[in-house]
């Protein structure tokens, strides 16, 4: 009886996972994947609607399933002295999530209390909206504010050419724009812990899947105002955040001392990363590490300058820095090797 309902719940665990995705052949997908009929399947769908997990729209032929919101909670906040993140936590958001595993409620606390400081402290906003989304697989939480806009504040700060700029220093980690009082850490950490983490800003839509490999940024020719960051997590993932703080520290005292450089971020459209100027942007404050890992996902190919400037120049400058990379194609091994054996 044990292994009946076990199979039963791997069986509607697969539907809400994939639903989204294939909300008019769900039934044909998870009748291929068990090895099951589609009037088996149908059983079990019907009992997630039963009990509010999914949604049906359209008649018999064109039926159509989609998640069902438990939770639906938009808000609007005035920034002001008294406001503050742990507060609107425990009084209006902690509740949502009161029946999860430990594991995922202390990820939330953690990226929520972090990303809602940030649009306080740093946005120069007057006002913050959160919108919270859960069903019964996973939940969803945008943050958005009203001020002059996260990638064009870290380019004035850091004088950068360009917002996309901006992206590639947040990708490294320990950038603030008030070293006073914070550590840059908080938006580093974010993005690896959750499913999905994407900030919208000005031009530049910016955005991290925790599966994927690489970055990416997209622009958006429709210039918007303010910073919206939404935030997506599993509700039973086993994730958890000491996992992720262990995999970037070091030390008794889980020093933040590794980074890994996407150095796709680097390149725009079919733009080549070639010269000296380019490897220096991706070498900026890479000195506040002491392991660096640069991630080639998505990079062709790259120019004999740049791969002497990080892999030779940087390197003998910096021989207390370790620097590794990863998913380099051919081509790119063979520049790199080329930087390094150069006498």
């Amino acid at each position: 009886m044990m292994k009946v309902r076990k199979r039963g719940e791997e069986i509607r665990h697969f539907i809400l996972e994939n639903v989204e995705n294939h909300p008019k052949d769900i039934a044909n997908l998870t009748a291929e994947k068990f090895g099951i009929t589609r009037q088996a399947v149908n059983k079990h769908i019907q009992f997630l609607v039963k009990q509010n997990s999914l949604t049906v729209e359209g008649s018999t032929k064109n039926k159509q399933y989609k998640l069902h919101p438990l939770v639906e909670f938009l808000e609007l906040y005035q920034i002001a002295e008294n406001l503050q993140e742990d507060v609107v936590w425990e009084k209006d958001i902690k509740s949502f999530f009161k029946e999860l595993p430990a594991n995922v409620r202390s990820i939330w606390y953690y990226g929520f209390t972090e990303m809602f400081n940030n649009a306080i402290e740093h946005s120069s906003g007057t006002e913050i909206i959160v919108q919270v989304q859960k069903t019964a697989n996973d939940t969803e939480i945008i943050i958005k504010d009203n001020g002059e806009g996260i990638f064009n504040k870290i380019q004035k700060a850091l004088n950068l050419q360009d917002e996309r700029h901006s992206v590639l220093e947040l990708a490294k980690g320990k950038l603030t724009t008030d070293p006073e009082r914070h550590t840059g850490e908080g938006i580093f950490f974010t993005s690896r812990m959750f499913d999905f983490f994407s900030i919208l800003s000005g031009s530049v839509f910016f955005a991290h899947k925790f599966d994927n490999e690489e970055d990416w940024i997209i622009e958006n020719h429709e210039q918007r105002s303010g910073t919206a960051i939404i935030l997506t997590l599993d509700n039973n993932t086993a994730r958890t955040s000491a996992q992720i703080f262990s995999k970037f520290s070091t030390g008794d005292d889980f020093a933040f001392t590794k980074t890994v450089v996407p150095v796709n971020l680097a390149q725009y459209g079919d733009e080549q990363l070639i010269s000296r100027s380019q490897a220096r942007r991706m070498l900026a404050r890479i000195d506040r590490f002491k392991s660096v890992i640069f991630d080639f996902s998505g990079v062709e190919a790259i120019g004999q300058a740049f791969a002497d400037e990080i892999f030779r120049v940087f390197k003998k400058q910096h021989p207390e820095i370790e620097i590794s990379t990863i998913n380099t194609n051919h081509n790119v091994k063979q520049m790199i090797s080329r930087a390094e054996n150069v006498n």
